[in-house]
């Protein structure tokens, strides 16, 4: 039967409280800042390895609230579909680039259930000689304000650090950067080289799971 296949109750009970969550994040994203929303979000979603822990979360919210212009994703997850219902509710564009088919498609069907208008490219990632990088399409937009960063791995050649050299014509003068994973040095150099780059300045923000929070020179 069903309900004797192993781990069949963790999925069951994961699904019901991340549609539970979410109907509470829905009514009402600014008021899930703080709490256990976003906890129980990141538990129901079933990733907590990979998943930005709820103090990313929790900026990338924040900022998505305050923002006046496009959103950018690099790498998609819990945190599209978060920001991408904020974005829809305050009439912003919302664009994640995403090299993996699967987990795109994945994220895709979430979107779709919770009626949330988010685009999602499938942008596999591009060797630009000294660093790797997605290969993301030519018709974005052209003033993103927030940039979410948690991809592509760091694993590949130069980690994340192809944001600024391939996007940066299409970062707003005011552009707020939130790099995950700052607990790994290589972030934190990435920052230093968009700091040279940008004349931006950065900070290391959180406790749990420390991230970078950078401004551009313009901010």
């Amino acid at each position: 039967m069903q309900q004797d296949v192993p781990g069949f109750r963790e999925r069951l009970q994961r699904r019901i409280i991340f549609r539970r969550a979410m109907k509470r994040f829905l009514q009402a994203p600014e008021k899930c800042v703080q709490g256990d929303v976003l906890e129980h979000l990141v538990f129901g979603w079933g990733n907590e390895l990979w998943s930005g822990w709820s103090e990313y979360l929790a900026a990338c919210i924040e900022h998505a609230l305050r923002s006046s212009g496009p959103i950018l994703e690099c790498g998609s997850g819990l945190s599209t579909i978060l920001v991408g219902a904020v974005a829809q509710r305050r009439g912003l564009a919302h664009c994640a680039l995403e090299h993996m088919p699967d987990w795109a498609a994945r994220v895709r069907t979430q979107l779709a259930k919770y009626h949330i208008d988010s685009n999602i490219h499938c942008a596999p990632l591009k060797d630009h000689g000294s660093f790797v990088w997605y290969d993301a399409p030519v018709h974005m937009p052209e003033n993103f304000e927030l940039v979410i960063c948690d991809g592509p791995p760091g694993s590949v050649k130069g980690g994340r650090y192809g944001l600024v050299p391939i996007m940066g014509s299409r970062l707003d003068d005011r552009c707020v950067i939130l790099l995950d994973d700052a607990y790994r040095q290589q972030e934190r150099h990435i920052a230093e080289q968009w700091k040279a780059l940008t004349g931006g300045r950065f900070e290391l923000v959180g406790q749990l799971k420390p991230f970078i929070r950078m401004t551009l020179a313009g901010s």
